[in-house]
């Protein structure tokens, strides 16, 4: 049978091409983002016999179904290499049930302790294997340089699923003062010869805008490719290899709770996602399109709402909207890349009206959904979102209500989850650990606003320290060891830059000298 192809949301790529080089490619031509030209389905039975499988297996199951050009015992090997020891539990993501309509999918069991994992340990491996065919096929002569934006968890997990990959570098950009203390020194201490990090003036619009610039700046890719063999790629979600291990973790959610006895077979359930880049909602809209028996998506933001406000009137608008920081840095985005996918899905796949969507978005700051697909976007999704002060108020609320705790993007999701409760059971993704916003969540427990002052005696300990002191007040003694070993470990990049395509430009090709 032959492998399914990609096509381009904009359609100016041509020919569909192979998930191989969909993968190493990252982005389309002309700025487009890849998606398969087939669904596959899977049928209810084949779903929940996921339950009996272990979660490599399941994601196995998912690559073959979506039918790509490598061998499906390439991609078994994968998968296990993937979902293995790194992990901190057999179970990869699991499922803790805080009430009878709440259900939490913890996705921070891996090595960074952030949703991240879920795809950053599958994406470099899948990477390197597709980039291994291309050139046995004679197609690719060269290496690659990976171009990373971070808002903060995308980095650390890039960084460290590409450590010191053969025949990869990879460069990460994030938001200077834009991160928390405990994200920043995942990053900066970040082991590997094959790595940098830039903290960028600006927020992390800035740094986004600025990798795509850099992308489609054509004479510096060749320039690359002539003086260092080098070409450029991404690890953002904009690359489907980031897209599809989360569609993964979706389908195996639905399978866990029927077995558990958490939903009936068939019956459908909801699913909320704290929702910066668009990414991992839009996987568990994908997730139902190859079958997963889900009803609502709820679209949960932050102070920085333009994705509420888009589902709610179908305008995406960016114009004089102001850019705040919050306890949910992840969160911390205007220019949500994914939506792009999704609209192009929404509107019947019509790239035509995407490319003009996305140039209106680029250069005029908004733009606005034809009638049908606005119809379409609202049937599929509900959204809300929280402020700073609710989302901590939400921490202390559910850990004093079930004893569970838990970081301030799921925070933002869980309430917004309450907000839209509807009959089915409601999954809420968590996407990150506690430890990993330690500050805030003690100002959480504590009942101390985001603005006011920490008291003198916390304000003395390190983000680790302070982890050890919640740790000990709630009994909550969880703290993954990646994060708990970061005070001892040496701050290796220190360098901020402008945001400008002249400063990335130099600062990539001094990376590479």
């Amino acid at each position: 049978m032959p492998s399914n192809r990609y096509i381009d949301t904009r359609g100016r790529c041509g020919e569909p091409i192979e998930f191989t080089e969909a993968i190493v490619k990252g982005l389309a031509d002309g700025g487009g983002l890849f998606v398969p030209e087939v669904l596959p389905h899977f049928s209810l039975e084949e779903i929940l016999a996921f339950a009996k499988m272990p979660y490599h297996a399941r994601a196995a199951a998912v690559y073959k179904a979506f039918n790509t050009d490598l061998s499906d015992d390439l991609v078994d090997e994968l998968m296990e290499k993937t979902y293995g020891e790194r992990f901190d539990t057999p179970e990869i993501a699991p499922i803790t049930s805080i009430d009878d309509d709440f259900h939490v999918l913890e996705l921070w069991h891996g090595p960074t302790s952030a949703f991240k994992d879920m795809a950053l340990q599958c994406l470099p491996n899948f990477f390197s294997a597709s980039a291994a065919e291309l050139r046995r096929q004679g197609k690719i002569d060269y290496e690659f340089l990976i171009l990373v934006a971070t808002s903060g968890d995308t980095g650390k997990g890039a960084l460290e699923g590409f450590c010191d990959a053969e025949g990869i570098k990879i460069a990460v950009l994030y938001p200077e003062g834009g991160v928390s203390d405990i994200q920043y020194k995942q990053m900066a201490t970040q082991r590997g010869g094959n790595v940098m990090v830039w903290a960028v003036r600006g927020n992390f619009d800035d740094c986004q805008t600025g990798v795509k610039t850099v992308f489609g700046d054509e004479s510096f890719a060749e320039k690359l490719k002539a003086e260092h063999g080098i070409a450029l790629s991404s690890a953002n979600s904009i690359n489907w290899g980031r897209l599809l291990p989360q569609v993964v973790y979706y389908v195996s959610s639905y399978a866990k709770m029927v077995a558990d006895g958490k939903v009936e077979a068939g019956k459908p359930i909801d699913v909320c996602v704290p929702t910066g880049n668009f990414g991992n909602i839009l996987a568990a809209w994908y997730a139902r399109q190859i079958g997963t028996p889900i009803e609502r998506f709820v679209c949960a933001s932050n102070d920085n709402h333009v994705l509420t406000d888009f589902i709610n009137t179908g305008i995406y608008d960016i114009r004089d909207r102001e850019f705040i920081l919050t306890a949910s840095p992840s969160m911390d985005i205007l220019v949500s890349s994914n939506v792009e996918r999704q609209v192009f899905e929404l509107s019947g796949r019509n790239s035509s009206l995407v490319a003009e969507w996305m140039r209106s978005l680029k250069e005029d700051k908004h733009f606005e959904l034809d009638p049908e697909t606005k119809k379409r976007l609202q049937e599929d999704y509900s959204a809300g979102f929280v402020d700073n002060a609710c989302a901590l108020a939400t921490i202390k609320e559910v850990f004093e209500g079930q004893g569970y705790l838990i970081d301030p993007h799921t925070a933002v999701a869980m309430k917004v989850a309450q907000n839209n409760k509807g009959k089915n059971p409601m999954l809420v993704a968590s996407t990150a650990h506690w430890a990993k916003f330690g500050v805030n969540v003690y100002r959480a427990l504590h009942g101390i606003a985001a603005g006011d002052p920490l008291p003198e005696d916390v304000c003395k300990l390190t983000d680790c320290e302070l982890n050890e002191l919640i740790a000990k007040e709630t009994g909550v003694n969880n703290i993954p060891a990646g994060l708990a070993e970061l005070d001892s470990l040496p701050i290796r990049f220190t360098d901020v830059i402008d945001g400008d395509i002249d400063a990335l430009e130099s600062a990539v090709c001094s990376f590479l000298a």
